[in-house]
């Protein structure tokens, strides 16, 4: 498959089938070339205030002064650690332009996992939303941490806006609990302290590693993705080059909407870097589990683009007011995280008139390795591969798999990590001596090179050695009408090693297991059916809406 490239065929008018790797040396020259070129356009809004591209860079000047102030050094590490706010993206472009390594953080951490992620990346300094610093008080005293920034939700939304939102959030929400930390200072101090330092020089490089992007933790212990600038850029001009085909004009009316966090690799590459490199409005939504402020986001701006993942895009489609909007110009719609089910795609466009373009990635690989076309969208495929990107099926032993034959998805390419932080064992594991990303998720590629993932290595199920995908057992039973969400996983059995067992929640109180099972046999052989059905009120989710199977199943473990 290496070499042959089948997919490109299927490449839309205009887009190269390699990238220029060189054009942007470090993500340093390309925000500043983007700030400076796309300088009077707004670049952030988040709550009613916008930033200009000027702004943003103008500020993240001071901010990364300050931090070198402080005495953080290039090569230092970061960790940022708040909800979609205008501090992140100042916070971040402050921190590369300093020489900083970022260390990507989800708020929503416990102590434990703060405690595990910033030990294991010796991080030195901290920008920190203050509703997550009583957590950061807890474990202190065992991480490196000497440089402390705090901010408030309101702090850049002007002084009334400002000041409203954080009584709402400390006062009435409740959503600040008290904590005592050493030397902090808050987010607006350091920017207008940072007015009196420079930048430091440092020796900047391609493969400088810039970001420690932790894993998701969903298989194992948390790792830290060591990505250089390379990696970054190359994956911000891939998605890029699938993303022109949707701009008219200049992109100056380019309006995407960010409702997943800026910390998780997917928004962080695709909203806030790529949609940079046409000049794009980025709509940054700070709690997306507060639907109707999301839905006002449409009404606010004229939207043309929206990320999201399955469960977000389900959640829309079932809010009664998402149809009433104004849906004339979104013209891109794209699924990322896990599998878009096809009822909610469905659903999506019929709603909106615009189809959800699915696509696949993984932090290691900074993410993007596939994408649906414009002019080209499989429902029930992750699309053909980006540009200067190889991917391959191999079996367990290594070997090349022919077209419609399952086995493990390889990636190679440009995007593809250095490696994970300080362990290389796990390293050596995951990329190959020829350089090859072993990615964990098994599929299939079509005579178009069109790729389907069928599912992860880790959550097939095995029913009397017969392999059984949670993927297709999630989507067939999804499209019941009275089926909200649902998670399958395998559980031990007696007699045929394991057996489904689904967790639903519903959508009509009235359904019965009777009832979901006879369903199922009407669609599925009888291996695949599920032997046992539990409602329950919630799924357990990442941060950004994947179902944790792996949550599921050590529970059922423990009964």
């Amino acid at each position: 498959m290496e070499g042959t490239r089948t997919w490109l065929k299927n490449y839309p008018t205009g887009v190269p089938a390699n990238i220029d790797v060189d054009k942007y040396p470090t993500l340093v020259d390309y925000i500043t070339k983007k700030c400076t070129e796309f300088a009077k356009r707004p670049a952030f809004s988040c709550m009613g205030k916008t930033m200009t591209y000027k702004e943003v860079n103008t500020l993240s000047d001071q901010f990364g002064a300050y931090l070198n102030s402080r005495g953080l050094l290039p090569g230092d590490r970061v960790a940022i650690m708040m909800p979609n706010l205008l501090q992140y993206p100042i916070a971040l472009f402050g921190c590369l332009k300093a020489g900083l390594t970022i260390v990507n953080t989800n708020p929503l951490y416990t102590p434990r996992e703060m405690e595990h992620q910033f030990v294991d990346s010796e991080v030195k300094g901290i920008v920190i939303a203050e509703n997550f610093a009583a957590n950061l008080e807890k474990v202190l005293s065992e991480t490196s941490i000497s440089t402390i920034i705090t901010t408030s939700i309101g702090e850049l939304l002007g002084t009334v806006r400002g000041m409203i939102v954080n009584t709402a959030v400390k006062h009435v929400k409740r959503m600040v609990p008290a904590y005592n930390l050493p030397n902090t200072v808050t987010f607006k101090e350091a920017l207008k302290q940072g007015k009196k330092f420079k930048l430091p020089e440092f020796n900047n490089s391609p493969d400088r590693v810039v970001v420690h992007q932790y894993t998701g933790g969903t298989t194992g212990v948390s790792k830290g993705a060591m990505l250089t600038n390379k990696n970054l850029v190359s994956n911000m001009m891939q998605i890029k080059a699938f993303l022109d085909p949707y701009v008219e004009g200049d992109g100056s009316d380019q309006v995407v909407l960010c409702p997943l966090p800026l910390y998780h690799i997917f928004a962080f590459s695709c909203n806030c870097l790529a949609m940079m490199s046409i000049g794009a409005l980025s709509v940054l939504v700070t709690n997306p589990r507060d639907l109707d402020s999301l839905i006002k986001e449409f009404t606010k701006h004229k939207v043309t683009g929206l990320t999201g993942v399955n469960t977000l895009f389900n959640a829309l489609n079932n809010h009664p007011d998402f149809a009433k909007i104004d849906f004339s110009n979104l013209v891109i719609a794209n699924a990322g995280g896990t599998a878009l089910q096809k009822k909610v795609a469905d659903e999506f466009e019929k709603i909106t008139g615009t189809i959800i373009a699915e696509g696949y990635g993984m932090t290691e690989a900074s993410p993007v390795v596939t994408t649906n076309p414009k002019g080209g969208v499989r429902i029930g495929t992750i699309g053909i591969p980006v540009p200067s990107t190889d991917v391959r099926i191999v079996d367990d032993n290594g070997i090349i798999q022919v077209e419609g034959s399952e086995g493990e998805l390889q990636v190679k390419g440009p995007q593809v990590m250095k490696g994970y932080y300080n362990k290389p064992e796990e390293t050596a594991k995951t990329i190959t001596a020829d350089g090859w990303l072993n990615t964990g998720d098994i599929a299939t590629m079509d005579k178009d090179g069109y790729f389907k993932i069928v599912d992860r290595k880790k959550d097939m199920i095995l029913v009397s050695g017969f392999n059984v995908y949670p993927n297709e057992i999630e989507d067939v039973v999804s499209r019941h009408p009275k089926v909200d969400e649902v998670a399958a996983i395998g559980i031990p059995d007696d007699k045929s090693g394991e057996v489904v067992k689904i967790f639903v929640t519903l959508r009509d109180s009235t359904l019965k297991k009777e009832e979901l099972i006879s369903y199922c046999r009407e669609q599925m052989t009888g291996y695949k059916i599920p032997k046992h059905v539990e409602f329950v009120q919630e799924l357990p989710k990442s941060n950004v809406g994947k179902i944790l199977r792996r949550e599921l199943r050590d529970k059922e473990m423990l009964k």
